[in-house]
C-alpha cells in the first residue's frame, strides 16, 4: 500500500472544440478554462505528477491538484498548454510512443484525432510540462505476454526520453486496465510512479487512482468529485498529509 495520503488527480484527455464526442474523453477550451480558474481561486495550482509526488515526499504539496492527460493529442499543445500556462499551471502528458505522428486508431466509431509528433512532445517538455509513457500501443497490459509488456514498459520508456530530452517518471495505464503483475513489471521497469483510474482495486505509488473529468464538470460538480476522493481517501498512514481538498466556494456550498 502507499503509505502517503492519496493525492487528488485528474485525468483528461483532449482539449479541443468538438461536435461529436461518442467517448466522452473531450473537453471544450472554454470549459477547460473555467475548472483552471476555478482551482486557483480555491488557492489550488495544477501540477505535474513529478512535483505532486515530490512535494508530498518532502510532506508539502497540500495545495497541489495533480493534472494528467492520456494519449497525447496534438491539441494539449495547441489548447491546453496556453490555458495552463496563463493560470501558472504544469501537468503531465502520457503520449503513446510507438503512435507519434498518428491518430486515435484504437476508438472504432469516434472522430479521428491527431496525436502529437516527436518534435510536439520535445516542444511541451520545453514548455515546463512533464511526459510520461502511455506504452507503445494503447493496449490492455492485462492480457500482454511477458515479452510484449516489457516492450511497452521499455521501449516506450526510450522513446519519449529520446523525443522530450527529459527523464520519463511516470507511466499510465492504457484503458485503466492493471493488476499485480503488470504494477510489478513498470516497477522493474525503472518508473517513478503509475497512474490508474479511480475504480482500479490496485492502489500505491505504482497504481495512483485518478479522477476523470470531463465537459460537463462545473465547479459544483468539481466540488462533489473533490468530496468523494476526501472521504475515501482522506487518510493513508499516521501523520499522512491529506490531499488537496477541492473545498466549494459560498455559492457551491448552498446548491451541495
Amino acid at each position: 500500500m502507499y503509505s502517503g495520503a492519496i493525492p487528488v488527480v485528474l485525468m483528461y484527455h483532449s482539449v479541443t472544440p468538438y461536435q461529436e464526442d461518442p467517448y466522452l474523453v473531450t473537453v471544450k477550451p472554454e470549459r477547460f478554462d473555467q475548472q483552471m480558474r476555478w482551482l486557483r481561486k480555491r488557492g489550488l495550482r495544477g501540477a505535474s505528477m513529478r512535483e505532486l509526488l515530490a512535494e508530498r515526499r518532502a510532506a508539502g504539496g497540500r495545495r497541489l491538484v495533480g493534472l494528467t492527460f492520456d494519449d497525447g493529442y496534438t491539441d494539449f499543445v495547441t489548447y491546453a498548454v496556453p490555458i495552463l500556462q496563463r493560470h501558472g499551471f504544469t501537468a503531465t502528458v502520457f503520449p503513446i510512443a510507438g503512435m507519434l505522428g498518428g491518430e486515435n486508431s484504437w476508438d472504432q466509431n469516434g472522430p479521428r484525432k491527431p496525436l502529437m509528433t516527436a518534435g510536439q512532445v520535445r516542444e511541451l517538455a520545453g514548455a515546463g510540462m512533464e511526459v510520461g509513457s502511455h506504452g507503445l500501443r494503447h493496449v490492455s497490459l492485462v492480457s500482454a505476454t511477458d515479452d510484449e509488456l516489457a516492450a511497452e514498459a521499455e521501449e516506450s520508456r526510450q522513446i519519449l526520453r529520446e523525443a522530450s530530452g527529459q527523464d520519463v517518471d511516470g507511466f499510465c495505464y492504457p484503458y485503466g486496465h492493471v493488476d499485480g503483475r503488470v504494477v510489478e513489471r513498470i516497477r522493474a521497469a525503472g518508473y517513478a510512479y503509475g497512474c490508474a483510474i479511480w475504480r482500479s482495486d490496485l492502489t500505491g505509488r505504482h497504481a495512483l487512482p485518478r479522477t476523470f473529468i470531463g465537459d460537463s464538470d462545473t465547479g459544483p460538480r468539481l466540488w462533489a468529485k473533490g468530496a468523494r476522493h476526501w472521504l475515501r481517501w482522506e487518510y493513508r498512514g499516521p501523520g499522512a498529509p491529506p490531499p488537496a481538498r477541492l473545498d466549494p466556494g459560498p455559492q457551491e456550498q448552498s446548491r451541495a
